[in-house]
């Protein structure tokens, strides 16, 4: 009996880690997804490189300027925006976003924020595709994103 409990106890701590190296929990804070996401809301992300994520998808990701400029850092010491992702490597610009080119260069992406006073792409341009933490699946508690 006690090594079949250890062989669960074992086999739980290895899922356990698994999942934390595919999936975190986002609190939303602020309202620039507003009304899709509102501030206080807990989402699950799923760790996703550039080439994994799809426009349309809400995307979790760092913002191009240094935490001085936009804010102190969470708790994790990184500061964390949440926004959909409008442009990928190789589309068009969307109008406003940066007027001297045409496509999305590679490695960096376009993102806006639901809620139209959100500081985004159109204030901040490109975003590293290197500082995307991944795409948001579902909202926690609440009704699907």
């Amino acid at each position: 009996m006690k090594l079949i409990f250890g062989g669960f106890v074992l086999a739980a701590m290895a899922g356990a880690l698994w999942a934390r190296r595919r999936y975190v929990v986002v609190t939303v804070e602020g309202t620039s997804m507003a009304p899709t996401l509102s501030d206080g809301d807990r989402v699950l992300v799923r760790r996703r490189r550039i080439d994994q994520v799809s426009t349309g998808d809400v995307v979790v990701l760092e913002p191009p300027l240094t935490p001085a400029e936009i804010g102190p850092p969470g708790p994790d010491g990184r500061q964390w925006n949440i926004k959909r992702a409008v442009a990928l490597p190789g589309d068009p610009v969307p109008p406003g976003i940066h007027d001297s080119v045409t496509r999305v260069p590679p490695g960096a992406l376009v993102v806006l924020g639901d809620n139209t006073d959100s500081v985004d792409s159109r204030q901040r341009g490109f975003f590293d595709a290197d500082r995307l933490l991944g795409v948001a699946l579902r909202r926690l508690g609440g009704p699907p994103l």
